[in-house]
C-alpha cells in the first residue's frame, strides 16, 4: 500500500504541472489530463486488488 500511495503522490505532482502551466482564460486540458489520469489510477488500483492482490 506503501508503494500505491507514494506513486499515487508522484502522479499528482506531475500531472498538475500541466494545470499550472495553462495561460490564465486558456481551456481545461490540463485539468481534463489531471481527472483521466485520476480515474485511470483508481481504474489500476481496482484491478491490482482484485487479479494481483496477495491475501
Amino acid at each position: 500500500m506503501r508503494r500505491i500511495t507514494s506513486f499515487l503522490s508522484a502522479f499528482l505532482v506531475l500531472a498538475a504541472n500541466p494545470v499550472f502551466a495553462n495561460e490564465p482564460g486558456g481551456g481545461y486540458e490540463g485539468i481534463t489530463a489531471m481527472y483521466y489520469g485520476m480515474i485511470g489510477v483508481i481504474l489500476a488500483y481496482g484491478v491490482y486488488d482484485i487479479f494481483f492482490k496477495k491475501s
